[in-house]
């Protein structure tokens, strides 16, 4: 019987809608537009955002996972989610106060709140992908 040691990646795919602005506040909206085009809108603007998660380890002997998916795709509505969906990533996402609303700060702010909680299903997380539209996406691999 083969028995495999070693790594293996696996992937949760949520999807939720927001909105956001780039923008940086010290700027007039004439130079916000210079920098980051149509995003800077000053009335918002809004994309549907596919999240995927990977996480990795060793598969458990006894349940046959890396880590269980369900409990996975729990802590992904938990933490984020629920907390991005609908909303407004500017003004209404607690762990984003403060930063520029990019897709790639959304990614890293991300992994940060979802790094400790897949520790805790005995793996280790990956990777974040972010899909903000058919074209533009991120991925970090934390720092």
């Amino acid at each position: 019987m083969l028995h495999f040691m070693g790594l293996v990646y696996i992937t949760r795919k949520e999807h939720f809608n927001a909105a956001h602005r780039l923008f940086r506040p010290e700027l007039s909206d004439e130079e916000n537009l210079e920098v980051f085009g149509k995003c800077s809108n000053p009335k918002w603007h809004g994309h549907n955002y596919t999240l995927l998660v990977t996480v990795k380890g060793e598969v458990n002997k006894k349940t046959g996972f890396v880590a269980n998916l369900k409990e996975l795709s729990n802590v992904i509505n938990d933490r984020i989610i629920s907390k991005m969906d609908h909303r407004n990533v500017n003004l209404e996402v607690d762990f984003m106060e403060g930063k520029l609303a990019s897709t790639e700060n959304m990614a890293i702010a991300i992994w940060k709140e979802l790094e400790s909680e897949v520790k805790k299903m005995n793996a280790t997380l990956h990777c974040i992908r972010l899909e903000e539209t058919e074209k533009n996406s991120v991925e970090y691999y934390g720092e």
